[in-house]
């Protein structure tokens, strides 16, 4: 049996059936550079999906793997938060400031799951309430609370959890009574229901919304700019917080801001992040106000949170991100590849649309046969994508900040090939 078909089995046999594999023949990355990788059979590959949003400044980067070097040389690849952490507080001064959030302070975690588990807990703690408002087709991560404020069934294991949570539209105008509603109509009709639901199926005080500013697992579907600037207003009447979830929108991945929620011109109270941060090093967290974030009463800690290890990478990501002005090369970027498929799908009967800001973005196909498909067919011309969707119909990309004007000028005629290949059959 080849190597490669003998590691398929092994996976088979001991990773858990709910683990999904890309592709019809699920490939192993070997080795990275920049934006491409090659796989153990030696091809190789433009990387459009980035380790689900993760490795931001693509693989390889110097600053990164040199920064990682220098705290591996110490031979402290651990202390825990016990001590001092000299790299910990230096990027939670970083995160603090970029926040916007006033008398910010931080949590460091090792996912956006568990960052998300604890601004819910911050909220609860300070509203004395177990009720929380999110989205509909919203995802938070796979924790049995984190599974409570997630509004996508595919990813709900049950109907039980630790959160009584209240649904809202916002990312939704797909549905019929929906259609033909301008922005201005749309976000009004979203408020409406809101207060709607407050009066109704809210019992007394609710702790928080959280809300992604553009749904991840729910197929990059988001709200028109201004919705979360409108939900805060009623918010604000009733003393519920508000978490923006920036587990995928942050660090200028949506080009015009630093951080999704930017585009709605509003300051949350909380802010979770995670994923990219990193460039594939384990870091999440919570950057909070700092009353919410001292007012726990109990000791916290997180074993692996502020790991030198992860800090170390962070640290150096974010510099990256920040000395290279990365945010305006996902604007440029993203502009290009957005514009071009939005022209190309004119001409594709299986596109229903074409969605993004900056270098996030994706197309959403008659069905989840052809997205599949497409994924396929990409992976076949060298090109890797991923895949989301309330029904699973939709290919969703987000290439590192760091992609150059030809590199996406050749994902895009990659992915416009595909999509006709796939119309074609």
């Amino acid at each position: 049996m080849p190597e490669h078909a003998s590691l398929l089995n092994r996976h088979r046999a001991v990773m858990p059936s709910w683990v999904p594999l890309n592709y019809a023949e699920p490939i192993e990355i070997v080795s990275g550079k920049g934006s491409r990788v090659t796989d153990a059979e030696g091809k190789g590959y433009l990387d459009f999906f980035t380790g689900i949003l993760t490795n931001m400044l693509g693989y390889d980067v110097p600053e990164v793997r040199e920064a990682v070097e220098r705290q591996l040389a110490t031979g402290v690849v651990h202390t825990s938060t016990s001590y001092l952490i000299r790299a910990q507080v230096d990027l939670a001064e970083k995160i603090a400031r970029l926040s916007g959030i006033p008398d910010a302070k931080v949590f460091f975690t090792t996912s956006g799951t568990e960052a998300n588990e604890t601004a819910l807990l911050l909220a609860a703690y300070a509203r004395r309430s177990d009720q929380m408002l999110a989205m509909r087709q919203s995802y938070h991560g796979r924790s049995f609370g984190a599974i409570g404020v997630t509004g996508n069934r595919a990813w709900t294991n049950v109907s039980y959890a630790p959160l009584h949570t209240h649904f809202l539209h916002g990312a939704d105008r797909m549905l019929p009574q929906f259609a033909g509603l301008s922005d201005e109509a749309y976000i009004d009709v979203c408020v409406q229901d809101l207060r709607h639901v407050l009066a109704t199926a809210a019992g007394g005080d609710v702790a928080a919304l959280i809300a992604e500013p553009i749904q991840g697992v729910g197929g990059f579907t988001m709200a028109p700019d201004g919705l979360f600037a409108a939900y805060k207003e009623v918010l604000d009447e009733f003393g519920i917080l508000f978490i923006s979830d920036e587990v995928q929108t942050g660090w200028g991945r949506t080009g015009q801001g630093f951080f999704g929620i930017e585009n709605h011109g509003v300051t949350p109270d909380m802010m979770t992040f995670a994923k990219g941060l990193g460039n594939g090093f384990a870091v999440g967290g919570v950057v909070a106000r700092g009353e919410l974030m001292d007012a726990l009463h109990a000791v916290g800690l997180s074993t692996f949170g502020g790991n030198p290890v992860s800090m170390a990478a962070a640290n150096a990501t974010l510099d990256y991100v920040l000395d290279h002005d990365l945010q305006a090369n996902a604007a440029a970027r993203g502009a290009t590849i957005i514009g071009g498929l939005r022209e190309a799908a004119g001409r594709i009967e299986a596109v229903r649309d074409v969605r993004g800001k900056g270098l996030m973005f994706a197309v959403e196909l008659a069905g989840p046969e052809e997205a599949a498909a497409v994924m396929e067919a990409c992976r076949e011309r060298g090109l890797l994508v991923g895949k989301g969707g309330l029904y699973g119909n939709v290919v969703r990309m987000a290439p590192p900040l760091t992609l150059t004007e030809a590199e996406a000028a050749e994902g895009l005629a990659i992915i416009i090939d595909s999509l006709e290949a796939v119309n074609a059959t």
